[in-house]
């Protein structure tokens, strides 16, 4: 039997099938917790948030448009919105950054094959983001994993906001491009 894509998982969510739900788990669950443990650096935290991501899944599916992205893109935008939505209400701690080596989703057996993909995708990104001039990696790393806004990475970094709205957007730019043959 031919496994589901994810597009197809996700219709079958919208008509509130739990088997399409759990396997969908069982695919982006570890990464999901990765993503929200990497922005949060709290595995409470993280599990809470992917907790909310997976609940939004379920409830908003009918939502998803295959048109705009694919379903792994837009479950990750649900964690990262949800993380960094966290962040901001905990302004008051200092961001600092975790490295995803030492995450394991508690409670999951290690899935080799899953793993290895994990590791060959932040390989990837990783290697991406280094071929970024530092002024675009560092706005960027600010923006999607501090949870800050344009006008605070403006002000905290002493650089207009035009110029950080511009290095984000050409950052972006650029990682899709390198990013483009690796899927």
């Amino acid at each position: 039997m031919e496994t589901p894509t994810d597009e197809v998982l996700l219709q079958c969510v919208a008509m509130q099938d739990e088997q399409a739900f759990a396997s969908l788990y069982d695919r982006y669950g570890r990464l999901a917790f990765s993503l929200a443990y990497r922005i949060l650096g709290d595995r409470a935290g993280a599990e809470d948030v992917v907790q909310e991501a997976f609940l939004n899944l379920w409830r908003m599916a009918r939502s998803f448009d295959a048109r705009r992205g694919n379903a792994r893109t837009w479950l990750l935008a649900l964690v990262h919105h949800r993380a960094i939505d966290k962040v901001r209400r905990q302004r008051g701690q200092p961001f600092t950054d975790h490295s995803l080596d030492a995450v394991l989703a508690p409670g999951e057996p290690e899935d080799v094959w899953n793993k290895v993909a994990t590791i060959i995708d932040r390989e990837a990104i990783e290697k991406a983001l280094a071929q970024l001039p530092q002024e675009q990696r560092q706005v960027i790393d600010m923006a999607y994993f501090g949870g800050y806004t344009h006008s605070e990475i403006a002000e905290l970094t002493r650089v207009p906001l035009g110029t950080v709205k511009g290095r984000i957007r050409v950052g972006i730019e650029k990682l899709k491009r390198l990013l483009e043959h690796h899927r």
